[in-house]
């Protein structure tokens, strides 16, 4: 069985709600709008680890990041043609 759940009473604006619902699809707008938050939560507790590590390494530099996303690139690509091998 899933998680325990909570009922709660949210405002937002109509047409967030709308475009929420008309999304949603068959699990309905209580799971879309729990999902969207999720993925917030994780958004917040990641900024929070990036801060935590900046304050203590300093912050990351614009070298770095383009290092890493080359290095999550060629992964990528390795990753593709591995499954491509395997099918």
């Amino acid at each position: 069985m899933g998680e325990p759940t909570s009922k709660y009473s949210i405002t937002m604006p109509r047409d967030i709600a709308e475009a929420a619902k008309a999304r949603s699809g068959p699990s309905g707008l209580s799971s879309y709008v729990a999902a969207a938050v999720a993925r917030q939560v994780e958004r917040d507790n990641l900024n929070e680890l990036i801060q935590v590590a900046e304050a203590e390494h300093g912050p990351v530099t614009a070298e770095e990041v383009q290092h890493l996303r080359e290095q999550l690139e060629r992964a990528r690509r390795e990753q593709a043609r591995g499954g491509a091998n395997a099918a």
